[in-house]
């Protein structure tokens, strides 16, 4: 059974950059489930706390967890606690949590990539971002360790 557009809107969390500065993400995580949005700093704390939302979700499940529908779901209008970064906004929609990672695909201004860690999603983010605030993108992607 396919979803429908309404249905898949609860599947998407928007990422919503306030700052960038020295490669440290600050912003908010929504999604309609929430009644409001959920503030982080940090690439750790918004692993944490986007971690957290899909095990209170339980959407998708975690692939060692064991399987079975939630008793209640309740939900929020979809505008609710929804808003907009100052740097940049992300539709982050998470398919699969597999290997102790995530897959899935990132969407931004008229972008979408697909990621297949939550490694993959980082570095996309970490791309974008720098573009947005007009830092120099390095050619290679590694550097150097001293």
């Amino acid at each position: 059974m396919e979803l429908t557009s309404a249905e898949q809107v609860y599947h998407v969390t928007r990422i919503c950059v306030d700052s960038y500065e020295k490669q440290v993400p600050t912003g908010w995580i929504c999604n309609p489930y929430l009644e409001e949005a959920v503030p982080f700093h940090g690439v750790m704390q918004f692993l944490l706390r986007m971690e957290a939302l899909l095990d209170q979700l339980n959407f998708p499940q975690s692939f060692t967890a064991n399987r079975g529908m939630p008793d209640t779901l309740t939900t929020a209008t979809p505008s609710h606690g929804m808003r907009e970064g100052a740097v940049e906004t992300f539709s982050l929609r998470i398919l699969f949590r597999r290997n102790a990672s995530w897959q899935g695909s990132l969407a931004w201004d008229s972008r979408e990539e697909q990621f297949r860690s939550i490694l993959e999603l980082l570095l996309l983010m970490d791309r974008a971002l720098e573009e947005t605030c007009g830092v120099p993108v390095p050619a290679e992607t590694g550097e150097t360790i001293t």
